[in-house]
């Protein structure tokens, strides 16, 4: 009951509980705590807030930099790359042909080699043959006139040799050819 003969009393602003006295030192109060901390601390947040900003702004600008650089790089690395395949394309092509080139060089070169080989071995044979055909007939001309001294008993002179050879050498080559 304390509180109805206050509110009985009390009219206006007052009706509503507030004291106008205690208003008017909270709103000097706050004023004065306002210009305060405006004045002392409000510069000062301002300005970390600025340089905050302006830190981000640089930062996203070194990335944006870091960026379009990265992809320069990369392209050039690409580009680097597609080159270097390339030019690996090219070495291995030429490289393919100079191998080409070579083996057909040893090839002609082998066969130039195996030609002569087999030519000189013909050559050879033919000289072996005529030599060995050739001391046949020295050996058979010579039992041909031991065979003749031996059947007519008596030595014939030189010219009756040779006649006597180049008849037998004659009817061998005959005989020969008819075989």
């Amino acid at each position: 009951m304390l509180g109805a003969p206050l509110l009985e009393e009390a009219s206006g602003i007052g009706a509503l509980g507030i004291d106008l006295t205690s208003l008017l030192v909270y709103l000097i109060n706050f004023t004065v705590l306002g210009l305060i901390l405006y004045f002392m601390a409000y510069k000062r947040i301002i300005g970390m807030l600025d340089s905050r900003s302006e830190r981000i702004r640089e930062s996203l600008e070194e990335a944006d930099r870091v960026r379009k650089e990265s992809e320069e790089q990369q392209e050039s690395m690409q580009k680097a790359l597609d080159d270097g395949r390339q030019e690996g394309q090219r070495v291995l092509a030429e490289a393919r042909e100079a191998a080409e080139r070579y083996r057909e060089q040893q090839a002609e070169q082998a066969r130039a080699e195996s030609e002569q080989i087999v030519s000189r071995a013909r050559e050879e044979i033919k000289q072996e043959r005529d030599a060995a055909l050739e001391s046949v007939r020295a050996e058979f001309a010579v039992l041909a006139v031991s065979a003749a001294e031996k059947i007519i008993k008596r030595s014939l002179d030189a010219d009756a040799q040779q006649d006597l050879i180049d008849e037998v050498i004659s009817e061998s080559n005959a005989k020969q050819e008819q075989d």
